[in-house]
C-alpha cells in the first residue's frame, strides 16, 4: 500500500519523465498540451523547465523528378543527394498551480505545443520543394478542476482555455535563373504566416490518493486559424509583366487548424515505493492537409484554394497515435528514478519523413528540502526509416518534384525542471 508521500515523490516523477518521450511524436508536435501540475498536492507550486531535442534525420538517395524545369537540377550551390533534414530545438515550460480549499485547483502555463523546423538547405537536389521551413506555437492557458469524493477516492472535473499564437516561414526555389541574372537573382521565394486563436479542454480524473492510483482522459479542442495572414516574397525572381507576383512582396491569406486531441493516462502503485503508469493519445493530425495562401487582394472575390493559390504548404498528415508505458521507483526521500518506453505512429503517408518512432526515456528525481524538487530526464529514440514521393490529394499529385528515401535515425532529448511547492 502506496503512502502519501510516495505519491508526492514517484508520482511527480513519472509526470516528468513522459516529457522528454512525447518531444518527437508526429506531425507538428513539439510540447504538445501538458497539465500534471494541476494534481500536485501542494496548495501553491511553481515548475520551470526546458527540454532540448536533438533529430538526426538525413536524407538520401535525392532525385530531382524533373530536371528538365532548372529547379533542382543542381540545387543552387551544388546539387547534392543527400541532406541534413533537421534542426535541433529547446522547448520551454512554465506553470503555476494553486489550489483554493480542498476542493479547487487552477493552473496557468506557458508552452510551446506545436512546431516544426526543417533545414536541408540550398545545396541539395530537392532546392525546388524546400530550403528551410519553420513553424512555431506560444501557448498561454488557464486550466481548473473541481474534485470531491466519491468511492474510495476522488473525482475530478476539468476544464480551461488556452491563447494560442503561430508563426512561421517557408522558402523554396521557384525559378530558374539564367545567365548574368544570376549574379543579382537567386531564383528563391519565401512564405511568411501568422496568426491567433483560442481553444478549450475538458476532462475527467479519478484517485486514489493511497494507492497512488490515477486516471484521467483529457480533450484538448481543435484551434482554429481562420485569419492566417503573411505574405509571399518573389523579390529574388526578375518581374515578368505575363505575372504580376514576380518581383514583388504579396500580401496572402489562408485557414488552417492546430488539431484536436485525447489523452487518456494512467498510473498506480504495484508495491511499495514502486509505480506503474502508461498513456494512450489520439492527435487529429488530419485536418493538415495542403493549406492554400491566396492573394489578400482576391478576398471576398474568390474562394481561396488549389485553383486560386499563390502557393501552399503541403503535409498532408494522416492522425496519430502515442502509447507510453513505464515504471517509477523511489529510492530514498530524496531520490527517485523512472524508466518509460514509448511508441509513436508516424504521420507522413508516403510522402514526407515523417515515420513511426520508438523512444527509450529515463528520469531522476531530487529532493534536498521537502519544497524544492529538480529532476532531469533523457531519451534517446529510433526514427524509422522510408521514402518519400508523390502523393494524390482530391485529384491532384503533390511530390512530384523530388523524391528521397531515409534510414532508420537516431534522436536524442535532455529535459531538466525545478518545482517549487508550499
Amino acid at each position: 500500500m502506496a503512502s502519501r508521500r510516495f505519491s508526492k515523490g514517484v508520482t511527480s516523477l513519472v509526470l516528468f519523465s513522459s516529457l522528454a518521450s512525447p518531444s518527437f511524436a508526429g506531425g507538428l508536435e513539439r510540447g504538445g498540451y501538458n497539465i500534471d501540475l494541476l494534481f500536485d498536492n501542494s496548495r501553491f507550486a511553481v515548475q520551470s523547465g526546458a527540454t532540448f531535442v536533438m533529430p538526426q534525420r538525413k536524407l538520401k538517395n535525392v532525385r530531382d523528378t524533373d530536371p528538365t524545369d532548372g529547379l533542382g537540377t543542381n540545387g543552387i550551390g551544388g546539387g547534392s543527394t543527400t541532406a541534413d533534414d533537421t534542426e535541433d530545438y529547446w522547448i520551454p515550460y512554465l506553470g503555476v498551480k494553486v489550489g483554493f480549499g480542498d476542493a479547487i485547483d487552477c493552473m496557468g502555463d506557458f508552452s510551446t505545443p506545436f512546431g516544426a523546423h526543417t533545414n536541408p538547405g540550398a545545396d541539395w537536389l530537392g532546392v525546388n520543394d524546400n530550403i528551410e521551413t519553420k513553424i512555431s506555437t506560444r501557448n498561454y492557458g488557464a486550466t481548473c478542476s473541481y474534485r470531491f469524493d466519491m468511492g474510495p477516492g476522488q473525482l475530478r472535473l476539468i476544464g480551461g482555455g488556452f491563447y494560442q499564437t503561430v508563426e512561421g516561414f517557408k522558402t523554396r526555389l521557384v525559378a530558374p535563373i539564367p545567365g548574368a541574372a544570376a549574379l543579382v537573382y537567386d531564383g528563391t521565394g519565401r512564405l511568411d504566416l501568422a496568426d491567433q486563436a483560442m481553444g478549450w479542454r475538458a476532462g475527467i480524473a479519478y484517485e486514489i490518493e493511497e494507492y497512488a492510483f490515477r486516471a484521467s482522459l483529457v480533450y484538448n479542442s481543435k484551434v482554429k486559424y481562420d485569419n492566417l495572414t503573411g505574405t509571399v516574397d518573389l523579390t529574388e525572381v526578375p518581374a515578368n509583366p505575363a505575372n504580376p507576383y514576380l518581383g514583388v512582396v504579396t500580401p496572402v491569406y489562408g485557414s488552417a487548424e492546430a488539431p484536436d486531441s485525447v489523452e487518456l493516462k494512467l498510473q498506480s502503485g504495484i508495491a511499495p515505493d514502486w509505480l506503474a503508469f502508461g498513456s494512450v493519445k489520439w492527435t487529429n493530425w488530419s485536418v493538415l492537409q495542403s493549406i492554400a495562401f491566396c492573394p489578400k487582394a482576391n478576398k471576398g472575390v474568390v474562394a481561396c484554394g488549389a485553383g486560386s493559390q499563390l502557393t501552399s504548404l503541403d503535409l498532408f498528415y494522416r492522425d496519430g497515435w502515442t502509447i507510453s508505458g513505464g515504471v517509477g521507483h523511489k529510492f530514498n526521500e530524496q531520490w527517485a528514478g523512472a524508466l518509460s518506453l514509448t511508441w509513436d505512429r508516424g504521420t507522413s503517408q508516403g510522402y514526407g519523413a515523417q515515420t513511426d518512432t520508438w523512444t527509450l526515456g529515463a528520469g531522476v528525481s531530487y529532493t534536498p528540502v521537502e519544497n524544492v524538487e529538480w529532476r532531469l530526464a533523457g531519451a534517446l529514440g529510433i526514427m524509422t526509416g522510408g521514402e518519400s514521393g508523390t502523393y494524390v490529394y482530391n485529384g491532384r499529385t503533390y511530390g512530384n518534384d523530388v523524391s528521397y528515401s531515409f534510414g532508420d535515425d537516431l534522436v536524442a532529448a535532455l529535459s531538466t525542471s525545478v518545482k517549487v511547492k508550499f
